[in-house]
């Protein structure tokens, strides 16, 4: 698939993008890290598991997502973050609903290889989506959980703005509840 096919934002350093098949093997590589797992635990696979799920389900959530713009209702966005200079995949960036969340409860997720951490990457890329979010579609507000001891994801939050609003228990863990409202944002 031609690069020019696929939807992207541009954020400086790095680009979102579509997930393709050929980042099967990166995505896998990276949810294996336990740096991720240990905050995205749901996000752990098998690479079979990937391979079905970036086939299957993630690549056509994203075209329906962005068929549907600016009404996306509860559809999922997951894009890649990657280097704009080698294309290579070093992250994600997802938007989706958060069943555990009273409305509204459109997330943003995000996850970076261990190996380009603390390089503004991650915060480049949350930048992007919300920006995107909020000046394409219907999102009034966004939402954010993250475990208290996951200190890089709490401070990426803060520089994008978002505002504490409290604690939400979820799966049993404590986790602090962040949202950004699109009238607080522009």
């Amino acid at each position: 698939m031609n690069m020019n096919d696929l939807f992207t934002i541009d954020c400086g350093e790095i680009l979102l993008r579509e997930f393709r098949i050929e980042d099967v093997d990166a995505i896998y590589e990276l949810t294996s890290q336990p740096e991720v797992y240990e905050f995205l635990p749901e996000w752990r696979s098998t690479r079979e598991q990937r391979l079905d799920w970036v086939t299957n389900y993630e690549i056509s959530d994203n075209k329906e997502f962005l068929a549907n713009v600016p009404k996306i209702g509860e559809r999922w966005l997951k894009l890649g973050i990657v280097l704009k200079e080698t294309d290579e995949f070093i992250g994600f960036c997802n938007t989706g609903i958060k069943e555990e969340l009273s409305g509204p409860n459109r997330e943003v997720a995000y996850s970076i290889s261990k190996d380009y951490r603390n390089k503004g990457y991650t915060t480049q890329a949350v930048n992007g989506l919300i920006n995107y979010l909020f000046e394409n579609t219907d999102v009034e507000q966004l939402n954010a959980v993250v475990l208290p001891h996951n200190v890089a994801s709490n401070k990426v939050l803060e520089k994008c703005g978002f505002q504490l609003r409290g604690d939400i228990k979820i799966d049993n863990q404590l986790h602090y509840h962040y949202t950004l409202v699109k009238d607080k944002f522009i």
